[in-house]
């Protein structure tokens, strides 16, 4: 693995975070409560079934395919979105595709802590992450209001929809990174 693209991924999969934070509150707006409770009951019941399997799937080559997974799936959340934003339908895709990704968030944590083992690393990768996300929760900030002050863009909803207009790239670069982090590029 090629640790200095690792770490472009993991920050700028963090300045995605950071970015997107806020921006589910609207998009999730018309779910029922209700969806959230089920929602997260499968999400327990798929991270107990990973954990399960952490025997067979703690290795560099499943780590790096879930990695790609999930990135792909923040990519059909991101085009779909674009393609239909604020209706049902495409908050409860997004929704569901959130939490398929939740769903391997441990599994990924603890194998990037074994496959990287030293401290060193570890602290690293972890100040590169941090730095990551408040970069995109300091961007998302000037983003929305840049929106409202030059562009008058007042309503939540058209501020988050031209958001992902910096999510698209965004995710484009990480999938980039991830892909020649692992020597796929």
């Amino acid at each position: 693995m090629d640790f200095r693209s690792y770490l472009k991924y993991k920050f700028l999969n963090s300045v995605f975070t950071g970015l997107s934070i806020g921006s589910v509150f609207s998009i999730y707006s018309p779910l029922q409560p209700s969806i959230f409770s089920l929602g997260g009951v499968l999400l327990a019941i798929g991270m107990l079934l990973i954990a399960k399997f952490y025997k067979k799937l703690i290795n560099i080559r499943i780590f790096f395919l879930i990695s790609l997974f999930v990135e792909v799936v923040m990519l059909a959340v991101i085009t779909a979105f674009l393609i239909k934003p604020f209706t049902y339908s495409t908050a409860l895709f997004i929704y569901s595709g959130y939490q398929i990704t939740f769903v391997f968030g441990s599994y990924l944590v603890r194998t990037e802590t074994l496959l990287l083992r030293k401290k060193k690393l570890l602290s690293i990768l972890d100040v590169y992450k941090q730095s990551g996300y408040l970069f995109g929760l300091g961007f998302s900030f000037g983003f929305y209001e840049f929106l409202e002050y030059f562009f008058k863009i007042t309503t939540n909803q058209m501020q988050v929809y031209y958001l992902h207009f910096v999510l698209l790239p965004t995710e484009i670069f990480i999938i980039y990174y991830l892909l020649k982090a692992f020597g796929r590029f």
